[in-house]
Order: C-alpha cells, then sequence, then structure tokens
C-alpha cells in the first residue's frame, strides 16, 4: 500500500476484512473513501486522525470511519497490528489479491 504499510484482505459477498501491518514511522495520508470503515487495534500503537480529529490508539481501541470522511494514520517508534472491516468491498483491494 505505502512504505511500511503491509495489507492481506478476506472478501466476502458484502463485508471485507483486512489486517494491516504497520512497521515503524509509517504513514498512511490522509485519504477518503464511499466505504464505511471499523476497526481495532490488536497491537502496539497508530496515530489516527479523522477530520481534524487527531488520536494516538493501543491494543483494544476501536474506530469508526463514516464513508467519504477525510482521515490517515501513521506510527510512530513500534510495529501496528490493525483489523479493519469495509462495507461495501474495496474492490482496489480485492483485486490486489486475486
Amino acid at each position: 500500500m505505502f512504505k511500511g504499510v503491509h495489507l492481506r484482505v478476506l472478501p466476502g459477498d458484502k463485508l471485507m476484512f483486512g489486517v494491516v501491518r504497520f512497521e515503524p514511522h509509517s504513514i498512511v495520508p490522509t485519504h477518503q473513501h464511499p466505504h464505511e470503515q471499523i476497526g481495532i487495534v490488536l497491537e502496539g500503537e497508530l496515530e489516527l486522525w479523522i477530520k481534524e480529529d487527531r488520536r494516538t490508539l493501543r491494543e483494544g481501541d476501536v474506530y469508526l470511519i463514516p464513508s467519504n470522511v477525510p482521515h490517515g494514520a501513521e506510527t510512530k517508534n513500534t510495529i501496528c497490528l490493525v483489523l479493519d472491516a469495509f462495507h461495501p468491498l474495496r474492490d482496489e483491494y480485492v483485486k490486489l489479491f486475486q
């Protein structure tokens, strides 16, 4: 996806899981998409911004990103593992793993 950001996906018919591994000092720049996204930090620490709201999330913290809302993320000194769910499917991600 981006330097230091690794993705695996598990698509269903209408819902998709994505497992994202962030290496230290990795950035997903601000972006938006029509998909609703909900996630949980499984390991490590992640700085996440949704619109102007910027928070540091740790293991067990959850988040919801409504469709078409600008957001992004970065890690500092730690590896971070995140589980995301998307609705509807992100076809561009599904195509990467076919």
